[in-house]
């Protein structure tokens, strides 16, 4: 809970992997690629509007390379908004690119500007991680929550996802007027079960967004992943449960306040019914997805065998025993979906994977 991650290596995406990005349009050709823009010529820190280190460097190329380097990063904007390359994209320009050193992806943050309004959007260009890759998957099939993202041999092009840090959420929102403390203790359990079952790790305050929708009464509240670079690594189980995060202290502690055990049941049973019927919809692309990962080396041995001990033990399962790989624990975990509403069917409680 809150201990520093050894970093993580970066893992080839691998032949079956690649294939089923081509056979589900993730795979493209761009004009640019990680390299390419790794050879900026200058780069200065950039300061948010308290003056603080944001972490992140704003670059420059030589004039010679900026003005197609601009050019192409446009046309790769309206090939991940409209799946193809648009003379009516025209009126926009690249404004900014921003360059992070901070954390395992290294990415390039591409801000783009609409010329009519100034409106602004971003998008990301990063090292191509097959953890990130099969996380974006996973998350774009089984979560409320659709991804846009590309790949491009070594180079993976991810869209911007809109929300408030949830660091920043904790301390400038939390205790705020807008923010009903039933509907987001309710979306915090739901993010729980969603992590849980898709091993996704890692989850803490500054890797997932908050969005807060005004409704007919009140505000609705949304937490959805921004960040899958520890998908299916490491070998706690507890990694895989967003709760157990001291970055996420006090937010747990603000919905403990607000529910009772049985509401947690019941917010639970209600994102597995979900994501059962989101599997039901995807069934043959998430096996496609699910075939992949099977073979595909994503964890150290070790992190394997702890973490399908631990899961067998939480479930009272086997099966997860003969798990070799981090896709056949994710796999197995995915079917206990089912199992899980059996159980709920049956009248018994879910089981508990912690205090909440």
């Amino acid at each position: 809970m809150g201990q520093s991650i050894k970093k993580k290596p970066v893992y080839a995406l691998g032949s079956l992997l690649e294939n089923y990005l081509k056979t589900y349009g993730r795979a493209v050709t761009v004009p640019v690629t990680y390299e390419r823009l790794s050879s900026f010529h200058v780069a200065a820190p950039l300061y948010d509007e308290h003056g603080e280190d944001t972490y992140w460097q704003s670059v420059a190329y030589t004039p010679e390379e900026q003005s197609h380097l601009y050019r192409d990063l446009c046309e790769i904007y309206s090939i991940l908004k409209t799946g193809r390359s648009s003379k009516w994209m025209s009126h926009l320009y690249v404004d900014r690119i921003d360059y992070c050193t901070f954390g395992n992806s290294k990415p390039f943050r591409i801000r783009v500007v609409n010329s009519h309004n100034d409106n602004q959007d971003y998008y990301y260009v990063k090292k191509a991680d097959a953890s990130r890759v099969y996380g974006l998957e996973i998350e774009h099939l089984l979560s409320p929550y659709r991804i846009h993202y590309l790949t491009h041999g070594n180079t993976l092009i991810e869209e911007h996802i809109v929300g408030v840090p949830g660091d920043v959420f904790i301390r400038d929102w939390l205790d705020g007027p807008h923010v009903n403390g039933v509907r987001l203790a309710k979306e915090l359990v739901k993010f729980n079960e969603r992590c849980f079952i898709q091993l996704l790790g890692d989850m803490r305050s500054y890797n997932f967004v908050v969005n807060v929708t005004p409704d007919i009464e009140e505000s609705q509240i949304r937490i959805r992943a921004m960040d899958f670079d520890q998908q299916s690594y490491q070998g706690r189980k507890n990694f895989y449960l967003p709760q157990f995060f001291r970055e996420n202290a006090s937010l747990l502690k603000h919905c403990m306040d607000m529910i009772d055990v049985t509401t947690v049941y019941q917010y639970r049973v209600e994102e597995l019914a979900m994501m059962q019927r989101r599997i039901e919809l995807v069934d043959e692309r998430l096996e496609d997805l699910l075939i992949a990962m099977r073979s595909a080396d994503l964890a150290p041995k070790e992190h394997v065998l702890t973490l399908r001990d631990s899961l067998a033990e939480h479930y009272e399962e086997a099966a997860f025993l003969r798990a070799n790989s981090m896709g056949d624990l994710v796999t197995e975990s995915i079917s206990m979906i089912q199992e899980q509403l059996r159980s709920v069917e049956d009248e018994n409680l879910l089981i508990p994977y912690g205090d909440l």
